[in-house]
């Protein structure tokens, strides 16, 4: 038996699809790809760094055509080395009408 109890409110779904986003205060859009998302946050990965607290607005392009791109402003939660790059968690705080 597994003592690991999951604290999240909202599960995660896998979402591995390509991601833009840009920081709120600066120009330029940056590119990176989606790992996973939540009613509540968004994970993904890119080539740069971003600190935590920095407000963006990501835009999601799902491969399947029944999947809706997601359009959000977030805040960055966390931003650790990969692999691949950077792993950026953020918290989503609007959902953007398109």
């Amino acid at each position: 038996m597994s003592d690991y109890i999951e604290k999240r409110t909202f599960a995660r779904s896998p979402a591995h699809c390509r991601l833009s986003f840009n920081l709120i205060d600066r120009d330029g859009v940056r590119d990176g790809s989606c790992l996973d998302v939540s009613a509540a946050g968004i994970l993904f990965i890119t080539d740069r760094p971003v600190e935590p607290g920095r407000a963006v607005e990501i835009r999601t392009s799902p491969d399947n055509p029944n999947t809706p791109p997601l359009t959000a402003f977030a805040e960055i939660t966390r931003c650790i080395p990969d692999e691949r790059g950077f792993q950026i968690a953020a918290a989503i705080k609007g959902i953007k009408a398109d």
